[in-house]
């Protein structure tokens, strides 16, 4: 059913402004660039467990107490800095998912080659990914989803289970999960 704006969306986006707006603008657009996609892993690690709802609103946070997500910077931060986010009612105030993301910042720096082509090299042939027609047809996981995130713990990433790796997937572009009928879905 179309929305009062007159678009059909993904039964996900819900009403919420910033939903719709997520929706609309970014989920499912091809990202690229390492901080971009080192700040989409990293939020979706945070996620875990919570509404992307409450990510959403904090993500203007997130991006200041985690220095725009430079992986250079990120890598750089000792104990008083997990102090200091720890102490940051703004953001998400999980020790292990604090340590996990500077840790992940370290293996990023020393991947082998650029963080958002490690994770394209994950992402399905367009053909073979079938368009879901509803939301309970959009899965948790993927083969792929379930490789990327065998091939990130073995370089030392933490949070990176293949739920959140498909997450990552989806919000990233890798996959295009908008459901037939969205507006977006005949957008790429």
């Amino acid at each position: 059913m179309p929305e009062p704006d007159g678009r059909q969306r993904c039964g996900w986006a819900g009403t919420a402004p910033e939903y719709v707006a997520y929706h609309d603008d970014e989920w499912g657009c091809p990202l690229r660039g390492i901080p971009a996609m080192f700040e989409r892993l990293s939020l979706e690690a945070f996620q875990s467990g919570l509404s992307w709802l409450v990510i959403l609103r904090k993500r203007p946070a997130f991006r200041a107490a985690f220095a725009g997500f430079d992986p250079v910077t990120v890598a750089g931060f000792g104990a008083a800095d997990v102090e200091r986010l720890l102490a940051d009612a703004a953001i998400v105030r999980n020790r292990a998912k604090i340590e996990a993301t500077v840790n992940n910042a370290r293996r990023v720096l020393e991947l082998d080659r650029p963080l958002d082509e490690l994770l394209w090299s994950f992402a399905p042939e367009p053909a073979a990914h079938r368009r879901p027609a509803t939301l309970a047809e959009v899965p948790a996981t993927s083969v792929e989803s379930v490789a990327m995130a065998r091939e990130l713990k073995r370089r030392g990433l933490r949070f990176v289970g293949p739920t959140t790796c498909y997450a990552l997937m989806q919000a990233a572009g890798l996959v295009d999960d908008h459901v037939a009928g969205c507006w977006r879905a005949s957008s790429r």
